[in-house]
Parts: structure tokens; sequence; C-alpha cells
């Protein structure tokens, strides 16, 4: 069962097509599991349209980017939820649910029978659910779950409080189970629809603003301070290469964790964020003293939701917190954008160069999902997966911190 996804997509492949003949052109797809090249690019892209809740590291582009070339993250499945307006099957199917999938022994090694949403770089795992069918999608993402064989469906930093999970635990209720908490954390979110300025004093204070003011004063001594907005597909790879230098330039390149440093990181990377731009899902924010970038930031985009990946500066600037710098910079844009009401930080829980400044709180945590009642299996993953994440803390506990005067994520 250690790598159930990929037996149940061979074993479904051929009878898919054979029930898919015999009912008819637009019949719905039968099988539990496909790959996710397999998926309509514009079936995935109208979900994720209608999605009842937001989650850019699971749009089309991304994913499929992110499956295909990012080290340690390829090989995943879709889970995939579909309906159809007639009864004759008369018209063509839609996707309404869909959630990228790996066995718990490809994430986990561990030998239960469980799917695990894929790991999309991004720390979030919520799934595609439309907001019309959503409870209904949700249902029918856990049968087609069964019919892969599995026990339960672990879901990986989702939001706590989402609609998307409330629809799970809906569907779940149906058949009396319920979700079972693995871990919890909160990280920073920032209130899109506030005053810029309001909400960053009443974040800082009027003298930590009135520091920061006076170090951009002291960084315009390098050349006029300038915050920039990549948006086109041609703007956001140029300025792409940019952010991956100013990344790997710093701590993260000394710990060999940048994504310059892996050829299917980069690559990832550099297709995901211009085939987002050509639809607004992806923007790349940077700082500059004059000609000289000191810092750079890649946001994607998903309905009216904001997603702060990663950060990357020139720490020849630490005295100037640049890091620091273009955040601020960022909520104002953010805060500017009619179309954004909130920002996700991805950040860790407790993260030091965010939480100061996005006081907002997302809950986010794992979530074992069972699919049988009284079911063993899900009694082992859960003490199995808590166990992990009880070890994974002390581990951080003990691991020494970094003196790093703008950490980034």
């Amino acid at each position: 069962m250690a790598e159930l996804g990929h037996i149940t997509s061979r074993q479904h492949g051929a009878a898919d097509r054979a029930d898919t003949a015999k009912a008819g052109r637009h019949a719905l797809p039968t099988h539990a599991l496909m790959p996710l090249a397999s998926v309509s690019h514009a079936q995935w892209n109208n979900l994720a349209g209608s999605a009842i809740e937001p989650n850019g590291y699971y749009l089309a582009d991304w994913e499929r980017a992110v499956d295909a070339y990012a080290n340690g993250r390829t090989g995943a499945s879709a889970l995939t939820a579909w309906s159809t307006l007639a009864a004759d099957n008369s018209s063509p199917p839609v996707l309404n649910g869909l959630v990228p999938v790996v066995s718990l022994w490809q994430a986990y090694r561990l030998p239960l029978p469980v799917l695990v949403s894929a790991d999309p770089y991004g720390t979030l795992g919520t799934p595609l659910l439309d907001r019309g069918a959503s409870i209904e999608a949700a249902a029918s993402l856990l049968n087609h779950a069964r019919d892969a064989g599995a026990r339960a469906l672990l879901l990986r930093d989702v939001t706590l409080d989402g609609k998307a999970l409330a629809a799970f635990a809906a569907a779940l209720a149906r058949d009396h189970l319920q979700p079972r908490l693995i871990s919890a954390h909160a990280r920073a979110c920032l209130d899109a629809t506030r005053d810029a300025d309001a909400l960053l004093r009443d974040a800082l204070g009027a003298r930590k603003l009135k520091e920061l003011r006076r170090q951009r004063r002291r960084l315009a001594d390098h050349g006029p301070v300038s915050f920039d907005v990549a948006r086109t597909p041609e703007e956001v790879g140029s300025a792409l290469e940019t952010f991956l230098t100013l990344e790997a330039s710093g701590w993260k390149g000394e710990r060999g964790t940048a994504l310059l440093q892996r050829a299917g990181d980069s690559r990832f990377v550099r297709t995901a964020a211009p085939m987002l731009a050509k639809t607004g899902g992806c923007e790349i924010v940077s700082l500059r003293a004059g000609a000289t970038p000191i810092a750079a930031a890649i946001v994607v985009r998903h309905q009216n939701r904001a997603f702060y990946f990663k950060i990357g500066i020139d720490e020849a600037f630490a005295k100037f917190s640049p890091g620091v710098q273009l955040t601020l910079d960022l909520t104002r844009h953010l805060c500017a954008d009619p179309f954004i009401a909130t920002a996700d930080s991805t950040a860790n829980a407790g993260h030091t160069m965010i939480e100061p400044i996005w006081r907002g709180r997302l809950r986010i945590g794992d979530v074992l999902l069972p699919l049988y009642r009284r079911d063993p299996t899900v009694t082992l993953a859960h003490a199995a997966m808590t166990a992990r994440g009880r070890l994974r803390d002390a581990v951080r506990r003990l691991r020494p911190v970094r003196n790093r005067r703008t950490p980034s994520f």
C-alpha cells in the first residue's frame, strides 16, 4: 500500500477508458486518481475561479510546475470530483473539486493506506471546492479516495476556520464521521481592507515607524529608494532573476536551500511565475536604492487573497532593515488594491519579521479525515503523525537560532 496513489492510477486507466466509451461522449470520469497533467487546464482554472476558498498554491500553473520540476515534490496525482448538469450525460462533466495527493509513504515513509495533500512548495494545502456545490464536491473527493483504497485523507496546512474544511466536515457527518486534528498553529496575515498607515501605526507604534523612516533616509544615501511591482509575464520573468540572485546571496544560499541552488526548484519557479502573471496571478515586488536591488519578493494572488511566498534581501544592507522596508511597501500596495481583502504570510508561526507587522492570525493545521468508522488504520495514522510532529517540534527547539537582523521566509 506504500505507493497506493500510483498503483491505483495505473489500475484504473484501461477500465476508465472502457467505462467512458460505454457511457457516452460526456460521461463523468470514473477514475479515483489521475495524473495532474491529465486534468483539463481550462476546467482547473474554472474551478479555481469558483472555489469556495482561495489557495494560490493549488492553481494549475503553479502546482503543475511544482509537480513537474520541484525537488522532492514531484509524483503527485489528482483526486478530483466531477458533476454534470444533465441526467443523461448529454452535457460535458464539470470539475467541482480537486486536491493533489501523494501516498503517506511518499510523504512520510509511513506504510499506511492514507492519501496526503501534496506539498505545493507554499505552505497551504486547502483543496479547491466549487462554492456552489462544496459539500457535494467534498463528499465526492472522499468517495474517490475510498475507491483508491485509502482509509483516510490527510490534509496538510489547511485553514482550520475556512469554508473548505467546513465542507469536508459536513460531508463526513453524513457518514457519522468527523475530522481529527493532528497539529495546529497560527501564522501572520494581513487585513488588506484597512488603511495601511493606520494599520502600520497600530502594529508598530510611532517610535518604531520613526526609526524605520530614519533607516530609509540613510538608505537613500545610496540612491533614490524606489518600490517596483512587476506584473506582466515579461516583467515578472526579469524581476524573478533579481529575486533568485538576492535569495541565493543570503543565509539561504549559505544553508543551500535557495531556489537558485537546485535546478528543479529554479525551473519550477521560472515556469510558474510568468505563467501565473498572464492572468494576474503573480507579482514580484522589489526595493531598490538607486539602481541596486536590495530586496525582492514573490507574491501569488488568487481571488481576493495574496500569498507572500518568499523574500530575498541583500544582506550588505542589513542595517537598513531591507526585508522590513519591503514588507511595509508591500502592505501599502496590498491595502490600496481594491481586489485584495487579505494576505497570507505563509510564514512559520512566530516569524520575527512578519508577525510584528501583520497582526492578523490565520489558524493552520494538519487534519486527518477518516473514511470509515472505527478504523484502526486511522488510529495508527493519527498516532504516528502526532508523534512525528512532537519530535519535529522538539528538534526545532534544540536547533540554534541564526543571528539574522532581517529574517526572510
